[in-house]
């Protein structure tokens, strides 16, 4: 079987010391595609970088994070956007804008900051110019973000880690939009149910690593190593033969970062 990480920070310092390993090992273990998120400028150098050194299984997401809009260094936002743009046209190592979005619990009174606000536009802009995909963060701010997107041009959308409100699931969908959901779909009442209500052809796995988990995967290091057991919990809410939903949701992570070199990739080819 062939499985996805869609969502992982690979370049964060927690894997500086076994990042090599990891994606070995994802890639014996059937994990076939990973996408290195960034949070911001240094996050997205090193991405990108991990993207070269891994081609065909590492993809990389550009993009500053809405909890590092407090601490932007001088020029930040322009320095990621000019990255962004200088990398757009290798398709095959930058695949999204990301992570990007807003969030309401740091902001200290509910409602996400204006800076927030500003870098977020900015990052779709650039995602919108370059007709790039964009993997969102929208803790607290779901719907806020979803009325906001339609005045932007954005190519796709990917809502990472969605977990409410489940009444606009239905506007997710009508809109073409996707979700990913990691580790919790085995342990989260509030996550299992947006599985089972989400349609399998808008759905990827993710680990959100180093995020850790409790459950299973208690006072383990999230690697994508967990994206077996991921899918078995996906099958299992769906009532479907876990080869099947492994490759519905290895075909969606295809067509979503426009990946035709991996479509036809072996299981096998990780193990040599």
């Amino acid at each position: 079987m062939k499985f996805v990480d869609a969502h992982i920070h690979l370049a964060d310092d927690r894997y500086s010391q076994n990042v090599k390993e990891i994606v070995k090992e994802a890639k014996q273990l059937g994990v076939l595609g990973l996408v290195a998120n960034a949070m911001d400028i240094q996050t997205s150098h090193k991405s990108l970088k991990l993207a070269k050194e891994h081609p065909n299984h590492v993809y990389a997401a550009l993009g500053i994070h809405p909890w590092n809009t407090k601490n932007l260094a001088e020029n930040e936002v322009q320095d990621t956007v000019d990255l962004i743009l200088a990398n757009a046209k290798n398709r095959q190592q930058v695949v999204a804008v990301g992570e990007i979005g807003l969030d309401a619990t740091y902001s200290g009174n509910g409602e996400p900051t204006e800076i927030q606000m500003q870098v977020f536009h900015e990052m779709l802009s650039v995602a919108e110019k370059i007709e790039l995909p964009v993997i969102i963060h929208s803790r607290g701010t779901t719907s806020q973000i979803v009325n906001m997107l339609p005045s932007y041009k954005i190519k796709k959308v990917l809502l990472h880690w969605f977990s409410q409100p489940h009444s606009i699931l239905p506007t997710i969908v009508d809109r073409g939009y996707y979700i990913t959901e990691g580790p919790p779909a085995l342990f989260s009442g509030g996550i299992r149910e947006v599985i089972r209500r989400i349609p399998l052809t808008k759905f990827m796995t993710e680990t959100d690593g180093p995020v850790r988990f409790r459950g299973p995967f208690n006072g383990k290091l999230t690697t994508p190593s967990f994206i077996p057991d991921v899918v078995d919990a996906v099958a299992e809410l769906k009532g479907r033969e876990k080869s099947e939903v492994a490759d519905q949701i290895f075909q969606n992570f295809v067509d979503f970062f426009e990946l035709e070199g991996v479509r036809n990739k072996r299981h096998d080819e990780g193990t040599s």
